[in-house]
């Protein structure tokens, strides 16, 4: 009885937490959240290539599907 409480008043809290972190976004802030530095990752190719070149050279390590010599080799 006393565990379902607890386990409701979490949920509570973190739920109240959670929307209060919500703030609405005036027009003109828009055009500044739309920068590309903004973005979660602003040179998408950029890190696509440099992971390309990570796993190639890292093709030896257990946990990696890329092929290549794994040697670090540049």
């Amino acid at each position: 009885m006393i565990a379902k409480q607890t386990q409701a008043a979490w949920i509570v809290i973190v739920s109240a937490l959670g929307l209060s972190a919500c703030a609405p976004v005036s027009p003109w802030q828009r055009g500044t959240l739309a920068k590309s530095s903004m973005a979660i990752e602003p040179t998408p190719m950029q890190t696509m290539l440099s992971e390309h070149t990570h796993n190639s050279r890292e093709a030896a390590s257990a946990n990696s599907s890329a092929s290549g010599g794994g040697c670090g080799c540049y």
